[in-house]
């Protein structure tokens, strides 16, 4: 079986990874215009050389607490149903090919947030990489995931 490759992220502590082939690509801490009503998750808009990309504050997705500090969050972009996103996250990992026999389905005790956007967990050396769904993080409603 052909190893499954994932890029890692951090969120709040916890270790979390989408598949690599549905990244576009990593930024730095990027400007962000705020858009009024737009539901909890939305941070705002940004401009991507000349294209407008939702971005998604994951902590805020997850029912997290807002990011401290003074370093800004990393932007992942990703394409979902013709449209880009930014996934907003604390800090970018390396990619990680992990094989797909050791994959497991999320937990029964995650709290709904999470049990919602999580669509696995892989057991590591050194912890736990939770795989998220692009599709379930990027999905715009009221509520978190």
């Amino acid at each position: 079986m052909e190893a499954q490759e994932y890029i890692t992220f951090h969120v709040g502590g916890q270790l979390l990874g989408i598949p690599v082939r549905e990244v576009r690509e990593v930024l730095p801490e990027q400007p962000v215009a705020t858009v009024p009503l737009a539901p909890q998750s939305v941070a705002g808009l940004l401009n991507l050389r000349g294209q407008i990309v939702t971005a998604i504050d994951v902590r805020r997705r997850l029912g997290l607490p807002a990011r401290e500090g003074a370093a800004g969050p990393m932007n992942i972009v990703v394409g979902e149903d013709g449209e880009l996103f930014s996934l907003l996250v604390d800090s970018v990992g390396d990619v990680l090919g992990v094989d797909p026999a050791g994959f497991a389905p999320p937990p029964a005790n995650l709290d709904a947030p999470w049990k919602k956007c999580c669509g696995g967990v892989y057991q590591l050396g050194r912890g736990i990489l939770v795989v998220m769904s692009v599709a379930a993080l990027v999905a715009v409603e009221d509520s978190a995931c």
